[in-house]
């Protein structure tokens, strides 16, 4: 049966094009229709757009003439003029809308530029991921005519000489696709969504609840798993579907799901469907489109071409800055199992940008990827190369062993006399033993990774666990301005930020 009875227009059909073709005939076909846009502005003529379009090798002469780009190096050179209001430098035309994104460490906010292109891109992308469910066995498919949640940012923007600015969440539902709009499913509704106050926002969606019938949420586990907690208490019920009985998938991403998935089904009263998405304030990038699928399908038919750069030390320094020339290949040459770090290309002028994460290919004829963390959030102080994926898995593994629930956790390396200790910091309101919690996370790592198995016996010499609220994380992140649907603690501090942590928790100890 089908998941509506809609009988698309062909133009859509074709600009859906769900038939699985040659990956790199694909991205070679994205990478043409971009320049061609683009042949005109600054960029493409600085970059000679017309001579890459011409070549017999378009990918590879693209790689040669055009630089990477971190966001510091793009913005400074490039960006910064497209937000005074210059037409035409990276994109045709005058951005209208800026992204603001600090992903998870940055102090000031970074302005991603975000055009009427790139979010019909994202919008065609969320159309495609929701006719994959038709795939899908045994799920309540009504339950997509149900209303859906997206706890996002606020759509009331902040205004600037030429343009607007805020979460990518929030600006996307503002452009809020019309089969959501005319059908009436999407909620909460644009006065709600406009509000910025997010706690005020938290207690709209509350006291709406019982009005809803909710087959869809999306969003920041976080701040959708708060949500949940407090329609329980208000209503008094034993979990979400005495309130909501239709809600059926959770659609997620921006972090890893598995550190939450214990707490967040406590307050549920049965089992739901996950969908795992990459969408990032440059764009859609990924989504889950099997059942039970490992990793994500890239999106490569829809305006992103993608390069991938071998996470190494050829290619990356200790602190995991990319090297100026760094080894880039295309989705056909890479391997699977290794970790990359991805560079995009897009319509809304972004050009071969790290937007600093890590994937890893695990399905090569699906072209499918997993993220496995941030190019600057991993710990080697001594070659122990412990990733951000390691980590996750390792606290989803004791969570399980001690049927508690982790919401959160940091790490942070520290000398420990001549040498070195992982110090983790862990969120858990249920009742647990520090030093059992260390050694099982302890053992764990060393059954997910060699190379920290080897320097357990070496130089990293101690590991430490300190025990703390949910509360404590929250309150952590209040204090950065970082409430709300988007923002995600950090897994890995590092500089400044590890500081600022340090001191907030010597402040909290002092006044508890």
């Amino acid at each position: 049966m089908p998941i509506f009875d809609l009988k698309l227009p062909k133009s859509i059909a074709r600009a859906l094009n769900l038939s699985v073709s040659d990956p790199r005939r694909q991205q070679i076909k994205v990478l043409k229709k971009l320049l061609r846009k683009a042949r005109f502005t600054q960029f493409g003529q600085l970059y000679k757009f017309d001579e890459v379009l011409m070549s017999r090798h378009p990918g590879k002469k693209f790689q040669q003439l055009v630089p990477t780009y971190d966001y510091s190096k793009l913005y400074a050179q490039w960006w910064h003029k497209a937000k005074d209001g210059i037409p035409d430098v990276c994109w045709p035309g005058v951005i209208h809308y800026f992204a603001l994104s600090s992903g998870t460490s940055e102090a000031s906010s970074k302005f991603i530029p975000i055009t009427k292109e790139l979010i019909r891109s994202n919008t065609l992308t969320s159309f495609k991921q929701l006719l994959s469910l038709a795939k899908y066995e045994d799920v309540p498919r009504s339950a997509i005519g149900k209303g859906w949640l997206l706890l996002g940012g606020s759509t009331q923007l902040q205004k600037g000489p030429t343009y607007f600015a805020g979460d990518l969440s929030g600006i996307q539902q503002k452009n809020i696709p019309f089969w959501l709009l005319g059908l009436g499913l999407y909620k909460p509704g644009k006065k709600i969504a406009k509000e910025k106050d997010w706690s005020k926002k938290l207690e709209e969606i509350v006291d709406k609840a019982p009005d809803w019938d909710i087959g869809f949420i999306v969003g920041v586990p976080a701040w959708l798993q708060l949500c949940m907690e407090k329609i329980i208490e208000r209503y008094k019920l034993n979990n979400i579907h005495e309130i909501w009985p239709n809600l059926a998938f959770y659609v997620h991403g921006g972090v890893a799901m598995e550190p939450y998935k214990k707490g967040f089904e406590k307050l549920l009263g049965k089992p739901i469907t996950y969908i795992e998405t990459y969408l990032a304030s440059e764009g859609f990038l990924a989504y889950q489109n099997r059942q039970d699928a490992v990793g994500m399908h890239l999106a490569l038919n829809n305006n992103i071409f993608f390069e991938f750069v071998p996470f190494d030390e050829k290619n990356f320094d200790l602190e995991g800055n990319m090297v100026d020339t760094p080894k880039a290949y295309m989705i056909h040459e890479i391997e699977e199992n290794k970790e990359y770090a991805i560079l995009i290309s897009t319509n809304a002028g972004t050009w071969r940008y790290a937007i600093g994460d890590t994937v890893r290919l695990v399905d090569k004829e699906k072209s499918e990827i997993i993220i496995t963390g941030r190019t600057k959030h991993f710990l080697s102080l001594v070659g122990e190369h412990l990733s951000v994926d390691n980590m996750n898995k390792a606290i989803e593994m004791v969570s399980e062993d001690l049927n508690i629930s982790i919401p959160e956790f940091t790490v942070a390396g520290e000398p420990c006399g001549l040498f070195f200790a992982h110090h983790w910091y862990v969120a858990t309101d249920d009742i647990v033993n520090s030093e059992d919690l260390c050694f099982r996370i302890d053992e764990k790592l060393k059954e997910l990774n060699d190379d920290y198995e080897v320097e357990r016996k070496h130089a990293l010499k101690s590991v430490i666990v300190t025990v703390l609220s949910e509360d404590t994380f929250m309150e952590f992140m209040k204090l950065k301005g970082k409430i709300g649907g988007q923002h995600k603690f950090p897994r890995v501090l590092k500089g400044k930020i590890l500081e600022e942590w340090q001191k907030f928790l010597n402040t909290a100890a002092i006044y508890s």
